[in-house]
């Protein structure tokens, strides 16, 4: 198995301390490994894809925009 290292945030590293109970090394390995297979999916789709990289940009520019508008709606504002 390869070693990696990673840098935390204080606060995080804080809460870390408090918790000598918890393996984080089991912790960060299990979300790094859901981190994963969601990729492999991810992959998998975007190689049955017939999009342009082009028009999948414009599509997830147009999605985040939507998103933006029903957000600033529920939340009573007119951005």
């Amino acid at each position: 198995m390869v070693n990696v290292t990673l840098a935390v945030p204080e606060e995080l590293h804080r809460v870390m301390k408090s918790h000598p109970e918890i393996k984080w090394s089991e912790v960060a390995r299990q979300a790094m490994w859901e981190y994963a297979r969601k990729l492999e999916v991810l992959d998998t789709v975007a190689k049955k894809s017939k999009l342009t990289e082009k028009e999948a940009l414009e599509i997830g520019k147009a999605i985040k925009q939507s998103l933006s508008e029903r957000y600033s709606k529920a939340q009573g504002r007119n951005d």
